[in-house]
């Protein structure tokens, strides 16, 4: 496998794989990665999608992409999932997607034209005092040493942020900060969260810095992640030939050691109640997504709580069972050992009642019910004690929505503590107790909310506790390679598996692991696209740097040491343009 950039490796098509037809590829897990890296197991290596089987616990595929109407609860969210322009693998499998939506498109080309059409960005990011807009005026209020801070972040090196926590790496004026507020709502980071990862995701994300306050760097689906993207996906796959087993809870995976060879022999399942094996030939592979975010979700409904599920866990106790057989499988207790600080617990609202969106359109300065983007990302509200945020996608949100109806998602970072109506925990509350304290930081007058978190909504609350597992502070080694070293037939998949090149909690990396797997394994001649390498670009840097510093110049003493002749000489040079058009003098 190699990494590639430009149209010559994007446009091209590889020739099927050696052996392609005889090859059979057992899939353990029916998330984004397994499907994307079926896809390109069928469109770039040759192999015949009814030699393809994905074996998924649950009856439906997609993972975390969720989207679903529960009988008797409502509709349910566990999350959203922002996307942008440069997740380059992502679009590269889904430009062969077909639409179910637009006839003779691709999922890609539905997707750009939407954003095309209604571009996203939000008039409100943040509230106080009940519903009235925070005035943040996406300012980013970084002092003097919080700047230093953050370079000094961007500046060290991974090993230097290895098993360090947020909050070890930067001080209280940074914590206090905008920025932060913006960063660690938008991306679930809490304080003890991994200082590395927040690292990656700087360097990723640096060309979309001036769109962090406003959400203008972001692109949403049409519909829930599950209808927009999921479903789309399964369908072509199944017109493959691709065999879904549903309800195969994958146990353990035998290997075979030989020196520096490593083989994957053996899968083992359940199903139905019944032990079940897969013997693996010469010509099988088998590719594992490891580890889980949303493993144990609990759901609740309007009168009953989620429950916080601390049992054993089905996906992280098969990644233990495999990583104490080799040291490079990884370590999965870094992860999944402290559900106290990788919980968090989100909400979906249905309304019921035409007073509630009223207060939606209030805050979002749109209308709710216009079909385009309304909130544009999430409304934090700063005063929360929970520090609640709360979005309305493009309506409908679901395809079997009523036409008075709008879906809400709400989350919060602070399950444990007391809400500021509601004096329970959100993690105790029910989905009434929720909708009525969200109403609260909505504004809506203390005597309308009983009744109306009572009957003018329904609400489904879920409890993940290994939500930001991968956010845990970890070291080199934690997490496996994509193929470890000296692997012959299988490799790990999805948000714990290693690639080194992109940066978590993304669909990106889901995919990216996906493909880079195939193509490691497979042999396929083709580059994988490259990580998009705004971190090296000078005029992305520099662009940067103006807006974390709200605009204010530099200024530099240049005059006490260098002729001013020299200065205005500089400044009618190139690199004089790039500073003056970045703002920063």
């Amino acid at each position: 496998m190699f990494h590639s950039s430009g149209n010559y490796e994007a446009f091209a098509r590889p020739r099927p794989v050696k052996d392609a037809k005889d090859v059979h590829a057992w899939y353990v897990g029916g998330g984004l990665a397994s499907l994307s890296s079926a896809v390109f197991l069928i469109r770039d290596a040759g192999v015949p999608g009814r030699n393809i089987t994905i074996l998924e616990k649950s009856e439906l595929a997609g993972g975390a992409l969720d989207g679903i109407e529960e009988p008797e609860r409502g509709f349910v969210i566990r999350g959203g999932r922002e996307m942008e322009d440069h997740f380059e693998c992502l679009w590269d499998c889904f430009r062969s997607i077909p639409s179910l939506e637009v006839e003779g498109a691709s999922v890609l080309d539905e997707f750009y034209w939407l954003n095309k059409d209604d571009p996203n960005y939000s008039l409100c990011r943040a509230t106080v005092n009940r519903g009235q807009d925070a005035q943040t005026r996406n300012m980013f209020t970084l002092t003097d040493k919080a700047q230093k801070e953050l370079v000094k972040v961007f500046m060290a090196t991974r090993e230097q942020m290895e098993g360090k926590r947020i909050d070890e790496v930067f001080g209280r004026e940074f914590l206090d900060s905008n920025f932060w507020m913006y960063w660690r709502t938008m991306f679930a980071f809490e304080e003890w969260h991994s200082a590395l990862e927040m690292k990656l995701y700087l360097h990723r994300f640096v060309h979309h810095i001036g769109g962090l306050p406003d959400f203008s760097a972001l692109k949403f689906t049409k519909y829930n992640q599950y209808e927009s993207l999921v479903l789309p996906m399964t369908s072509w796959l199944i017109d493959q030939g691709v065999n879904f087993t549903y309800g195969a809870d994958v146990t353990d995976v035998d290997f075979a050691f030989a020196g520096s060879r490593k083989t994957a022999t053996r899968i083992h399942f359940t199903q139905e109640g019944e032990k079940r094996t897969v013997d693996l030939g010469e010509h099988d592979y088998v590719f594992m997504t490891i580890g889980s975010l949303v493993d144990n979700s609990d759901l609740g409904d309007q009168h009953t709580p989620a429950e916080l599920d601390r049992g054993p866990a089905s996906a992280w106790d098969l990644w233990k069972r495999i990583a104490r057989k080799d040291p490079s499988f990884g370590r999965p207790e870094v992860f999944c050992s402290n559900i106290d600080e990788t919980k968090w617990e989100s909400a979906t609202v249905t309304t019921l009642d035409a007073r509630i969106p009223e207060y939606i359109r209030k805050i979002a300065k749109r209308d709710p019910f216009s079909g385009r983007v309304v909130t544009g990302g999430i409304v934090t509200a700063k005063d929360s004690s929970w520090l609640m945020s709360w979005t309305v996608n493009r309506q409908p949100h679901f395809k079997a929505q009523k036409p008075d109806q709008i879906v809400v998602w709400v989350y919060g970072l602070f399950a444990d503590r007391p809400g500021d109506y509601v004096k329970k925990t959100m993690q105790e509350c029910t989905g009434e107790e929720i909708t009525a304290e969200w109403l609260y930081h909505m504004g809506v007058p203390v005597e309308d909310i009983p009744e109306l978190a009572a009957n003018g909504a329904k609400c489904v609350p879920v409890m993940m506790p290994y939500v930001t597992s991968f956010f845990m502070p970890r070291h080199a080694g934690d997490r496996p390679e994509v193929v470890p070293a000296g692997a012959t037939n299988f490799a790990f998949l999805g948000q714990f598996a290693e690639t080194g090149r992109d940066c978590i909690f993304t669909t990106e990396y889901s995919v990216r692991t996906g493909m880079e797997a195939v193509y490691t394994l497979l042999g396929v001649e083709r580059g994988v696209p490259e990580t998009f390498n705004s971190t090296y670009d000078v005029r992305t840097l520099l662009a940067a740097t103006s807006r974390l510093r709200d605009g204010d110049k530099l200024h530099l003493p240049l005059t006490r040491f260098v002729p001013t002749r020299v200065v205005d000489k500089l400044a009618h040079t190139q690199v004089g343009r790039l500073v003056t058009e970045s703002g920063l003098l």
